[in-house]
């Protein structure tokens, strides 16, 4: 009688060869070995997925995520399966890579990693796009970026570094006085303390800098951001604040606001995906409070499967639509 590893390890070797007869050039159209693809992928938990990465190069000497990486960006399937593949760390530097190299620089992606991320996740995020790009992330997005969210992003960035420490509640009492002074004690505001004031504290830390402000002050910090004194760098500081304040809220508007763009699908499965093990839950119940629409009919109607083409389009359309249902109805 096999012992239980002896059965796993011929599980996950099966899903390798699945996987190798997809995406090795064998028989890329083949819709019923993606169909077992999506099936397995659906329900495998996240250990069991760095076990079958494992696996892929212990039988095929090589890196399923690089043979994925070389033919994902123009292939939806393909797509799919690396962000699903991927480690939490290693798919938020490729979404940050690619929306800075991709071709037109895409800053909502950008901004949508820096600012719904804890800074112990940045900072695995810059150490994973070290090691994948042999590039600074910070570097990339001085280089990349324009205008006040470049200035924003780097604070931010710059904040992870101290993601080990501890919410000091005294030491945002103090931080949020000198938030208000800066915002209050003149014509101007003071961006440079408040830039200043961001890249010294962890997000964390920063969290509890905003709910001290409305402590004091009666109101939330991004509302003061939304004055005429505050012009277009305060509408943009606002933005990432809000996004670090309520990540959830920061992402079911950017689902909405993907409905009436042309990346919708590229929006949808990216925030499906990589927070799937985080607060999709919480998210879809967001969205569909604001819209009246439930993720899972977002996810048909950008796929369009409504209709009953036979075409290899219409099917392959269908099977993204059924792997990220597949992956909603996981929670």
């Amino acid at each position: 009688m096999e012992s239980r590893s002896t059965q796993a390890s011929k599980k996950y070797q099966l899903d390798c060869q699945y996987l190798n007869s997809c995406f090795s050039g064998n028989d890329p159209n083949n819709i019923i070995t993606k169909q077992k693809l999506v099936e397995l992928l659906i329900t495998r938990s996240q250990q069991e997925l760095k076990l079958i990465r494992q696996t892929y190069i212990t039988l095929y000497n090589k890196d399923l995520l690089h043979v994925l990486s070389g033919i994902r960006k123009n292939d939806a399937f393909a797509n799919l399966v690396h962000l699903r593949l991927s480690e939490s760390q290693d798919r938020d530097a490729d979404i940050v890579r690619d929306a800075l190299f991709g071709g037109r620089v895409n800053l909502n992606a950008v901004i949508e990693v820096v600012c719904t991320r804890s800074s112990s996740e940045l900072h695995s995020v810059k150490q994973a796009y070290r090691f994948r790009y042999n590039s600074d992330v910070e570097q990339d997005i001085t280089l990349k970026a324009e205008g006040g969210f470049k200035e924003i992003l780097l604070a931010v960035l710059k904040s992870s570094r101290k993601y080990g420490s501890k919410v000091d509640r005294s030491m945002a009492m103090c931080d949020a006085k000198t938030l208000y002074e800066a915002m209050e004690s003149g014509i101007f505001v003071d961006w440079k303390a408040v830039i200043s004031l961001m890249s010294e504290r962890n997000t964390g830390q920063l969290k509890a800098i905003l709910i001290s402000y409305k402590e004091l002050y009666g109101q939330e910090f991004s509302k003061f951001l939304k004055c005429n004194k505050c012009g277009k760098f305060g509408k943009e500081l606002r933005v990432v604040v809000r996004g670090m304040q309520y990540p959830e809220r920061f992402l079911a508007k950017q689902l909405n606001r993907a409905r009436q763009n042309s990346n919708a699908r590229e929006v949808v499965a990216r925030i499906i995906i990589s927070r799937l093990e985080v607060d999709i839950k919480n998210i879809s119940n967001v969205f569909a409070a604001k819209t009246g629409w439930s993720l899972g009919n977002l996810v048909r109607r950008e796929f369009n499967t409504s209709g009953s083409g036979n075409s290899h389009a219409s099917k392959a359309n269908a099977l993204l639509a059924e792997f990220l249902l597949g992956l909603l109805k996981r929670c």
